[in-house]
């Protein structure tokens, strides 16, 4: 090579405009190094999502009534310090009722036995406060007492009457998620997935848990594990004898597909049997109105216009 190309190269090279460019290139990497690291437009959006829904909830607990806002935090208080007085022994069944219920309220069971003294309470000394001076004392203590044991009796039966309801709910909705639930599967879709869907597909008490124990499963929760937690909080029995099928298929390596479309066929046959049942059941409940409402009106009217005749005719008989 001929030194004067090779220098005129070398000039060229390490001229101002070149020098200029590498000391940029450098600075930039050095400042890419030690710069704080951005968050990835993933992490960005999920953070705004995040904060948008905090924005959300802050919303909905704004357009809560101004009583319940104001009032509800001391009450809730309230029920919690008369509830711990109440007998440790039940706790454990009450909280069962309460999930079996769907926890309405967000009430725990030492709520819920507070719930019960301050409804004793209010009702007991309601009725002694109004009817002290109509009354003698003695009767108006008796009364005040029943009073109060309606107040303490009544959450209870509000509580196991909508726990049933919530069960015969889930009952009467579980061979349509089943038959929703096999087809998914068949479909090709995981099982999971197939449970997501039918969620969504309804918004029943069924669909509710089914969403829950999805949600489990995706925290890390074996699928196991969550669904006999479901059928635990639903108590049907019908949900219990399903999840355990599916847990001894999967355990016995069977296919679930087979095994839900097995289930609900079993489903369709029992809702049917349960019709029947209550079809059945009919002509016995109408014997109360029938016997009690519908024929004392019939005798009132087919034999009403006769009595005055039969009064007369007797008192003929018995005059002569």
């Amino acid at each position: 090579m001929n030194p004067n190309t090779w220098l005129e190269t070398a000039s060229y090279l390490w001229s101002p405009l070149m020098v200029a460019t590498l000391v940029g290139l450098a600075t930039l990497m050095i400042w890419s190094a030690f710069a704080p690291a951005r968050p990835a437009a993933a992490v960005r959006n999920r953070l705004n999502g995040y904060l948008d829904r905090q924005d959300t909830i802050q919303d909905d607990e704004l357009r809560r009534p101004f009583v319940v806002r104001v009032f509800g935090p001391p009450l809730r208080r309230l029920l919690g310090l008369l509830g711990a007085l109440a007998p440790r022994r039940n706790v454990q069944a009450t909280e069962q009722m309460l999930v079996e219920a769907g926890r309405p309220g967000g009430l725990s069971a030492l709520d819920f036995f507070g719930l019960r003294l301050l409804a004793m309470s209010l009702m007991a000394g309601a009725y002694f406060l109004l009817e002290r001076n109509s009354q003698t004392f003695s009767l108006v203590l008796r009364n005040s007492l029943l009073a109060g044991a309606v107040g303490f009796f009544a959450p209870w039966v509000w509580l196991r009457s909508r726990a049933r309801g919530r069960q015969h709910d889930i009952s009467r909705a579980l061979p349509d998620a089943l038959d929703m639930l096999t087809i998914g599967v068949e479909a090709g879709l995981a099982f999971e997935s197939a449970l997501l869907r039918v969620g969504e597909r309804w918004h029943n008490a069924l669909t509710t848990e089914l969403r829950r124990a999805v949600a489990e499963m995706r925290i890390g929760t074996p699928r196991d594990v969550a669904l006999t937690r479901m059928a635990e909080r639903c108590a049907v029995p019908e949900l219990r004898s399903f999840v355990a099928v599916l847990i001894q298929s999967s355990q016995l390596g069977v296919s679930i597909a087979l095994v839900l479309h097995s289930q609900a066929e079993e489903m369709r046959i029992k809702r049917r049997q349960r019709a029947e049942e209550l079809a059945r059941q009919a002509s016995v409940k109408m014997v109360f109105p029938l016997v009690f409402l519908i024929f004392p009106a019939l005798f009132v009217v087919i034999l009403g216009p006769s009595v005055p005749a039969i009064f007369f005719w007797l008192r003929q008989a018995g005059g002569g």
